[in-house]
């Protein structure tokens, strides 16, 4: 009795061993299709696709439970790339393709309600409570999303300029060819 105790106490012993160098041994990290999926987003963490960031909506992409054309920021060629990368047909924008821009707080209207930095996903946003807020341009995304909660609309869209170090040559457009 004893020894079938003790041989039965022994295999489990080894066989936890075994399962626990095993899932050392061969951890996956992640699901590889996500984490390439999520690369191809533009990482604005802006919610304009119904996601609260890039990586749950790659994860929903990837999972086959949304379309590939929620991504504002993005646009058609975030689009065209998840398209390409998972083999599906390419589908028009839900949104139409925003010129990139960043806000900008008109500081002599701003009450300092601190209802724009918490809405901002980036924190591009600095200030205090009944502070003058102001943007900090290099970190906005332009999402947006501190537009509706601003009290005062005292928050400006603009568009951010083409310079030497912002241009990039157009894409060629496809021409229709003929029979």
């Amino acid at each position: 009795m004893v020894s079938a105790i003790l041989a039965i106490g022994l295999l489990a012993a080894s066989f936890g061993a075994l399962l626990g160098f095993a899932s050392v041994r061969y951890r996956v990290e992640g699901d590889p299709v996500v984490d390439q999926i999520d690369k191809l987003l533009p990482q604005t963490q802006c919610g304009q696709c119904g996601y609260p960031g890039c990586r749950p909506y790659a994860e929903a992409i990837a999972g086959g439970d949304v379309e590939i054309n929620l991504c504002p920021p993005g646009g058609e060629t975030v689009m065209i790339s998840l398209a390409d990368l998972l083999d599906r047909e390419p589908v028009a924008l839900e949104q139409e393709e925003k010129r990139p821009s960043v806000a900008r707080i008109d500081e002599q209207t701003c009450i300092g309600c601190t209802l724009c930095i918490q809405a901002c996903p980036v924190d591009a946003i600095l200030g205090s409570a009944k502070q003058m807020h102001t943007v900090i341009a290099r970190e906005c995304t332009g999402c947006e999303l501190c537009l509706p909660p601003c009290p005062v609309d005292c928050i400006i869209m603009d568009p951010i300029p083409t310079t030497l170090d912002s241009w990039v040559w157009p894409e060629p457009e496809q021409m229709e060819r003929l029979p």
